[in-house]
């Protein structure tokens, strides 16, 4: 299992958490944690077997403790998957990255469908065999029916986590917040510079020597969110944008899936406008 917590810091946190662990007989296989001093609050991931035991009665036990130290936690079976609903546009790279790591067994998950506002057709490229694919159109006109028609296919599907493959629609303020903390995105730069459209275009025309990828948590505020995976590569003069286009696909591919990886394995936890990553 894994448990993940959050609280503010004081003395003794790990020590009841491994002493209440211990007291139940589960063993634990690896243990991380965290003190921000300059926030005051601790964070900690524990993966431990706990063969026999009742899970539900676990959580029901451990709810105390967490109760006693103003707690945010949680505590998941590792063999449970969560399901996953990738968003995607017209860029096709990330999306069959994703899916063929899934297919290998890589991306431990369940995919509950693929969502795209371009059809079928556009995806020719990337073996979407047997995965439910929704077509969702969107003008700037038809964006809040779209919008409620995507919210109400991630309650049907029992969605746990979106990921905005190269998805270049903005969500909105109000499915950001219902997404708070389970909406990955990808943006094609690295933040904070170079916002918005072209990044790879401002990058070129302001010379510089390193481009990257970033993944964030969505929010309603454009690519603000809490940062969880960037990764960068060395360019030259002799690099034209579309030299940095072709570059960029290939971070833009293995920041998501390592962003997205740390998600399925509980990995990160919120700390404010920021993240804490227990990496591996």
């Amino acid at each position: 299992m894994i448990l993940t917590l959050s609280c503010p810091d004081q003395r003794g946190i790990v020590a009841k958490v491994s002493a209440f662990l211990f007291e139940r007989a589960c063993n634990i296989l690896d243990a991380q944690q965290f003190d921000d001093q300059e926030t005051g609050q601790f964070f900690m991931r524990v993966v431990f077997d706990a063969d026999g035991a009742d899970h539900d009665a676990l959580r029901a036990d451990f709810r105390v403790v967490a109760q006693a130290l103003s707690m945010k936690w949680t505590l998941r079976d590792r063999k449970d998957r969560y399901r996953v609903m990738i968003l995607a546009s017209k860029f096709d790279h990330c999306l069959a990255d994703l899916v063929y790591r899934w297919k290998i067994g890589e991306l431990p998950m369940e995919i509950a469908g693929v969502v795209a506002n371009h059809p079928a057709e556009t995806y020719a490229n990337v073996d979407l065999t047997g995965l439910p694919f929704h077509h969702l159109p969107v003008t700037k006109e038809t964006k809040f029916e779209q919008e409620a028609a995507l919210w109400q296919l991630i309650q049907d599907t029992r969605t746990d986590i979106v990921v905005l493959a190269r998805y270049m629609q903005v969500l909105s303020e109000g499915l950001s917040a219902k997404l708070a903390g389970r909406c990955i995105n990808i943006h094609h730069s690295f933040l904070p510079g170079f916002k918005g459209a072209k990044p790879y275009h401002q990058a070129h025309a302001r010379g510089v020597k390193v481009i990257g990828a970033s993944a964030h948590y969505v929010t309603g505020d454009l690519d603000e969110g809490p940062i969880i995976e960037q990764d960068v590569e060395r360019i030259s003069h002799r690099d034209t944008p579309e030299d940095l286009i072709r570059k960029g696909r290939d971070i833009e591919r293995r920041v998501l899936a390592r962003a997205l990886r740390y998600q399925l394995e509980d990995r990160v936890l919120l700390n404010g406008r920021k993240t804490v990553v227990f990496t591996d």
